[in-house]
C-alpha cells in the first residue's frame, strides 16, 4: 500500500527542484492581468494593480528564502539586499540570475537590475512596462519585508547596438530590457552611511 501525500506533508526546508511549466505560468499570468485590465481604468492603473499582486509575492519569498536560509542571516546593507534579490530570488521565481545589477551614476540612491528578456512580459500583448510592473512589486515586496522602504518602477529600454541579448531558449529576442529602477528613501541612505563607518 503506498501512502500518498499531500503538499501540506513535504518539508519546507527542503528546497525544490521542480519547476512549473512555462505554458501554465503563461496562463495563470495572462489570467492575472487580464483580470485587472478589465478593473483598471487606466494604464497607470493597472500598473499599480499589477505591482500590489506582485507587492504580497515579493513579501512571501522574502518570508521563504528567509525561513530555508540556515544561518538565519539579515541583511542589513542596501547592496547585500539588492544582490540577494537579483541572486537568490531571481533564481527561485524565474530559474535564472537577473541580467544586472548597477548603481545609478547621477544619483546616489537609486540603484538598477536589468533584465534582458523577463518572463512576465512573453506572455501578453499589453505594453513591456506595464507587464513588467509585477516584478516591480515583486521586489518593492522583498525590500519591504527587509525593511528598506523604496520606490520600485519599471521601465522598457531599446537594447544598445553591441549590447549582450540574454533570452531563454525557445523564447523570441527582445530588442528592449527591463529596466527595474529601485530609488531608496533617506532614512536607509542615512542607516547604510551610518553602518560604513
Amino acid at each position: 500500500m503506498s501512502k500518498s501525500t499531500s503538499i501540506l506533508d513535504r518539508p519546507i526546508l527542503k528546497p525544490r527542484t521542480d519547476q512549473v511549466s512555462m505554458s501554465a505560468y503563461g496562463y495563470l499570468y495572462s489570467e492575472l492581468v487580464q483580470y485587472h485590465q478589465t478593473r483598471a481604468s487606466s494604464i497607470s492603473e493597472l500598473e499599480e494593480r499589477l505591482a500590489s499582486s506582485g507587492y504580497g509575492v515579493g513579501f512571501k519569498i522574502l518570508e521563504l528564502l528567509s525561513y530555508r536560509n540556515k544561518d538565519n542571516r539579515r541583511e542589513t546593507r542596501i547592496m547585500s539586499i539588492l544582490q540577494f534579490i537579483s541572486s537568490s530570488v531571481w533564481k527561485s521565481l524565474f530559474g535564472r540570475a537577473a541580467d544586472s545589477l548597477e548603481k545609478s551614476i547621477e544619483h546616489t540612491d537609486e540603484y538598477m537590475i536589468f533584465d534582458y528578456n523577463p518572463i512576465t512580459s512573453n506572455f501578453v500583448s499589453v505594453n513591456k512596462a506595464v507587464s513588467d510592473a509585477y516584478i516591480s512589486g515583486i521586489i518593492g515586496g522583498v525590500l519591504e519585508g527587509a525593511g528598506f522602504t523604496a520606490r520600485v518602477s519599471a521601465h522598457s529600454v531599446d537594447i544598445e547596438e553591441g549590447e549582450m541579448k540574454n533570452g531563454l531558449i525557445g523564447m523570441p529576442s527582445r530588442k528592449d530590457k527591463a529596466v527595474f529602477l529601485i530609488k531608496f528613501s533617506e532614512k536607509v541612505l542615512e542607516r547604510d552611511a551610518k553602518l560604513d563607518r
